[in-house]
């Protein structure tokens, strides 16, 4: 794992300052070497983090005199010993290969192509000596960053978007069309177009493309390593069971590569707890034992949620530690610890807008231990909603009911009635309000309109939303026949957690994995019957029949509980309520951002406010969208004193001569 940063000049020679005022404002991440390579017109620079033992003293960047080719890469490669066999690599040279040195043989041998021969986790750029072209690539995910900066006779990138500014040619100008996406969007979700950021000149290269860049001009390629099409059927069922705990077992055990301690995220749920039981029944093999760590409340947290929700999660917690086993086990509490004191250091990491502040201060706090704790690759379960654990079971029967799949639908009813414990005539209502949305006549709790209509309306920014099936509540026209295919494939869903992590996982020196986003295990799981998913009554059915022996049947069977990590974020606002009503209501006399923000929205929240709220009021709408909206207030206050630029700014500054050189 590293931060990489480069620079190419056309016609000219890069200067060598340039390339060390790049490598300087990446002095504040944890570093174990800092390399700089160059030749005439192009600067290559590597700021390494020793995650894996082939990586300890790694020449990076590495030039290979033989083949002309110079790569830089921040990249751990999990199909080693397959991209061996198809390479020729001889086994006397496999076991101390670096990942970067591996990349870059199968650039020699499969060219632009060779990206969707690899699995794991890179961004990578190779300078092609003998045909003068720069090209890299971002894995299909964008589970690490890498930007970029290019006009006519330059071009420069970089892991993170700050040292690119250091440039004398590279400008900080605020991108109005990813903010208007990013306040119309009431989800998770940034902004629709990754290649976009928030800086206008500031370019990414988006999850699933390459970049080759030749004679100044760019072009992005998306490769293609999703296969849709595949199906897999099998005689029995156990058979599919079988199958994917094949897989899954190889994708945990590749994400376990590394000289240092093993972490993993762990939380009272399926997705965790299947990543935690498969990882340390290797790591055992290994005597090393699994570090995981688990956000609880604090401890004068009221619990105010319903009774199948809980947001201490202990209970499930120790259920999985006492029946894995080889587990040392973490409880962080963190109780100094708010969303709103941790604002300024998470923008400082994200170097944007965020939005998952709910879980910011808890996100953070483990990275922080898993690094003291010297934890090298620190394991998540984050997409497997989406992959090992799909199967949402009422999306499912109101699918039956309205294709009329009686004889299915009343199969399916009865064993589901009794494992949730729910009545089979009020689970009818529920289902027929999911099978038909009109029947549903309950209370709006929608997510209030951030953005200001006026700037909305200048950028257009909701047509352009729905052009790509987004409304202002979320996405719409999703059934479950094709919601996944949706959210895997679409780039724009999963690149905000891929910067999150990636950033994070720099700034601690500690690099967040996730089993449940291999490439491997998503293609096999997509490939199943939905039948695999959703039967007997069962939701989540793969994970929870592969399990078995795993977990404890109090997690793997568990239908009823539904674990709330973010519960209590608005408890541990309580002590600085004040400060942060303070800072609303001077949110809404700045101009500056008073012409993207919908103030009137803000200012009906605030009234709403200005009394010490109990935490159950959490996850009021309008609570959250004040969080957002400070948050935003925050980046842009400091985009301007470091010298930002709005559009008409820019102009301003550029007719006196201000922007250039």
């Amino acid at each position: 794992m590293s931060a990489i940063a480069g620079i190419y000049h056309v016609n000219s020679a890069v200067p060598h300052q340039f390339g060390r005022q790049m490598m300087l404002a990446l002095r504040k991440f944890p570093a174990d070497d800092i390399q700089i390579w160059s030749k005439k017109n192009v600067l290559l620079g590597c700021h390494a983090q020793w995650i894996t033992s082939e990586s300890i003293n790694e020449q990076l960047p590495f030039y290979d005199k033989t083949r002309q080719l110079a790569i830089t890469s921040d990249a751990i490669i999990d199909n080693r010993e397959e991209l061996f066999d198809k390479l020729g690599v001889q086994r006397e040279e496999r076991k101390g290969m670096p990942d970067s040195q591996l990349i870059l043989i199968a650039y020699a041998k499969w060219g632009e192509e060779s990206s969707k021969y690899l699995v794991g986790d890179f961004a990578f750029m190779i300078w092609d000596e003998k045909n003068q072209k720069l090209f890299g690539a971002r894995d299909f995910s964008g589970s690490r960053s890498l930007y970029y900066f290019s006009d006519d006779q330059r071009f420069a990138f970089c892991t993170t978007m700050e040292p690119l500014l250091k440039l004398p040619y590279v400008n900080r100008q605020l991108n109005e069309e990813w903010l208007a996406e990013y306040l119309a969007i009431s989800t998770f979700i940034d902004a629709i177009d990754v290649s976009k950021t928030v800086i206008r000149n500031i370019l990414q290269v988006p999850p699933s493309h390459t970049i080759t860049v030749i004679e100044g001009k760019v072009k992005l390629s998306k490769f293609q390593v999703l296969s849709f099409n595949d199906k897999i059927r099998f005689k029995k069922g156990d058979e599919y069971v079988e199958g994917f705990r094949d897989v899954f077992q190889k994708a945990v055990d590749s994400r376990l590569r590394t000289f240092k301690s093993v972490g993993s995220h762990l939380s009272g749920g399926l997705d965790s707890g299947s990543v935690v039981s498969f990882a340390a029944k290797t790591l055992q093999s290994q005597n090393k034992k699994l570090h995981t760590y688990s956000s609880i409340p604090a401890a004068d947290f009221i619990d105010y949620t319903p009774g199948n929700y809980y947001p201490d999660e202990r209970p499930y917690i120790h259920a999985t530690i006492d029946y894995v086993g080889n587990i040392e086990d973490h409880y962080l509490s963190l109780e100094s610890k708010n969303p709103y004191n941790d604002m300024d250091e998470w923008l400082e990491i994200i170097e944007s807008p965020y939005k998952f502040f709910e879980n910011s201060f808890w996100m953070k706090g483990i990275f922080e231990q898993a690094a003291k704790d010297n934890v090298g690759v620190l394991l998540s379960g984050a997409r497997g909603n989406f992959t090992i654990s799909w199967g949402p079971a009422m999306e499912y029967y109101g699918h039956l009911l309205k294709r009329m799949k009686w004889f299915h639908f009343a199969r399916e009813l009865k064993p589901y009635s009794r494992n949730i414990g729910i009545g089979r005539k009020k689970l009818l209502s529920l289902i027929s309000k999911q099978a038909f949305p009109f029947l549903n006549r309950e209370d709006d709790n929608s997510f209030p309109m951030l953005v200001n209509p006026d700037f909305a309306n200048k950028m257009n920014v909701f047509e352009k939303l729905q052009r790509y099936g987004m409304g202002a509540d979320g996405l719409t026209d999703l059934n479950i026949l094709n919601q996944r295919n949706y959210l895997i494939d679409n780039e724009f869903i999963w690149n905000s957690n891929g910067i999150a992590f990636s950033k994070l996982s720099l700034q601690y020196g500690t690099l967040m994995r996730d089993p449940t986003n291999d490439i491997r295990v998503i293609n096999y799981c997509m490939s199943l019957p939905l039948e695999q998913f959703i039967n007997n009554g069962m939701d989540r059915a793969l994970i929870r029949n592969a399990t078995k022996g795993y977990l404890p049947d109090k997690v793997r069977l568990n239908q009823t509980k539904y674990g709330v990590q973010a519960a209590d974020w608005l408890h541990r606002m309580i002590p600085c309520w004040t400060d942060f009503i303070n800072e609303v209501k001077e949110l809404l006399k700045d101009k500056d951002t008073a012409q993207y923000l919908n103030t009137d929205s803000i200012r009906n929240a605030l009234s709403s406010a200005m009394e010490k709220p109990k935490g159950d009021l959490a996850f009021k709408p309008e609570l959250r969208m004040l969080m957002r909206s400070i948050i935003v207030y925050r980046f842009l206050k400091t985009f301007y004193l470091e010298g930002g630029d709005t559009n008409e700014k820019a102009m301003e500054r550029a007719q006196i001569g201000i922007i250039g050189y």
